[in-house]
């Protein structure tokens, strides 16, 4: 028994598997002791009780995502300095243009193939903007939003925008002010901490009171689901990156593409930390013989804003809530979609399921409110363990191949051979 709980300790991705098994058992067996009601779901009144575990899950996640999506996006934009590296604009910008075209083809593949998600309570929680004057109304009303007022009624797009600003300005702040910017990043990445270790508690509710009132149904539109989002991962990883690689060096880019899949995707799969492979990543960088000058700053910061697998979370899992509500998409909502998806997804810096923080940003654009949210983060937290990890490999291996593509086409260009 103790060899079991050292073996569940040391890896929280074993005890949410875990606390899913137990979930589908014990609900199964709540089942079995409920009334069946004619749209198939149950009515379980001991349900209840493990759906108040799960809605403590659910409320924490809540509450800590407006400040995390402040400090982290802050931070992010406010450690980049120009000058330092040469070739570091080109490596941002196949950051910003694979990470944007990720939510593009993650809003596609939605489109396509839509999924429904079982939320509850949530029929009408929903309102749809009528036209494209009440669409850019509401954009500049909540972008303009005071930011105390924005983080406590869960504006994210007043909270991103206020975000961006203050990014910005701090790149010119003292270093008081940007070691008190650092120290904060830190408290709320070991706060997120705390609440994701909660994780296993909150999935064993929410797994049980699912399975107990609506059978297994459910698990087939989670399947569906992830289809969705490993197929446009998968999209990104062997099309539209290996692209991006061959616009820049005009040769085969599939052996750094496989190369950086295999020595940077496979160790993040496990790890699922961005931050946590960053020393892997510049491991690789230098046998790939890149600059240290630039990949010793890009690696880090790819780890905070190169984010294509959590833009598809973000644009996957909203639009799900959307299809769910039968909300209708503008194709103008659509593109902001990516727009948000894109500068959002920056905020998911290196922490293990960070990007399913910012989903509410993206269905508070959509009309869809924090409680709905919550309920769809919560979702996201039970395919978390396929999701995230995917997410993580498809994050980490994009920073080196990035990096390598621009370092090798700067060096060409300028006839310089590597070393």
């Amino acid at each position: 028994m103790r060899d079991l709980l050292r073996w569940l300790g040391r890896s929280l991705v074993r005890q949410i598997i875990i606390a899913m098994l137990l979930g589908i058992i014990i609900g199964r067996i709540l089942m079995q002791t409920g009334t069946p009601q004619p749209d198939g779901t149950y009515i379980v009144p001991a349900a209840e009780y493990f759906q108040i575990l799960g809605e403590f899950f659910t409320k924490a996640l809540r509450a800590v995502a407006p400040i995390l999506v402040f400090i982290l996006i802050t931070h992010a934009i406010s450690r980049h300095r120009q000058g330092q590296a040469r070739g570091l604009k080109s490596i941002i910008g196949l950051y910003i243009v694979g990470t944007f075209a990720a939510a593009a083809i993650a809003v596609f593949a939605s489109t396509l193939f839509p999924t429904e998600l079982y939320l509850q309570n949530a029929e009408d929680t929903a309102t749809a903007p009528e036209n494209l004057k009440a669409v850019l109304t509401a954009l500049l009303f909540k972008m303009t939003d005071n930011p105390v007022n924005a983080t406590v009624q869960g504006n994210y797009i007043g909270i991103l925008t206020w975000a961006i600003l203050g990014g910005i300005a701090l790149r010119h702040a003292s270093d008081t002010s940007k070691i008190a910017l650092d120290d904060a990043a830190r408290v709320i990445h070991y706060i997120v901490g705390i609440v994701i270790r909660i994780a296993p508690y909150g999935v064993f509710g929410l797994v049980t009171a699912t399975v107990a009132t609506t059978g297994f149904s459910t698990f087939a539109t989670y399947a569906r689901l992830i289809a969705v989002l490993l197929g446009s991962m998968a999209v990104v990883a062997l099309i539209v990156n290996p692209l991006l690689v061959w616009i820049m060096l005009r040769k085969n880019p599939y052996p750094l593409v496989w190369r950086c899949l295999i020595q940077s995707g496979i160790p993040a799969f496990f790890t699922r930390s961005s931050a946590a492979n960053i020393p892997i990543n510049l491991n690789l960088s230098e046998q790939l013989g890149l600059r240290e000058q630039t990949y010793s700053i890009s690696i880090p910061l790819g780890a905070n804003i190169n984010m294509a697998g959590a833009a598809i979370t973000i644009a996957v899992l909203s639009l799900a809530a959307a299809h769910t509500l039968h909300v209708p998409v503008h194709p103008l909502n659509a593109l902001i979609l990516c727009f948000l998806a894109t500068l959002g997804a920056a905020g998911a810096s290196g922490v293990p399921g960070g990007s399913l923080m910012l989903i509410p940003m993206a269905c508070s654009l959509l009309g869809i409110d924090g409680q709905t949210s919550a309920q769809v983060i919560a979702i996201g937290v039970l395919i978390g363990v396929i999701q995230d990890s995917a997410e993580t490999a498809l994050n980490s291996s994009s920073d080196v191949i990035f990096t390598a593509a621009a370092d090798l086409a700067d060096r060409r260009k300028n006839g310089a051979t590597a070393s």
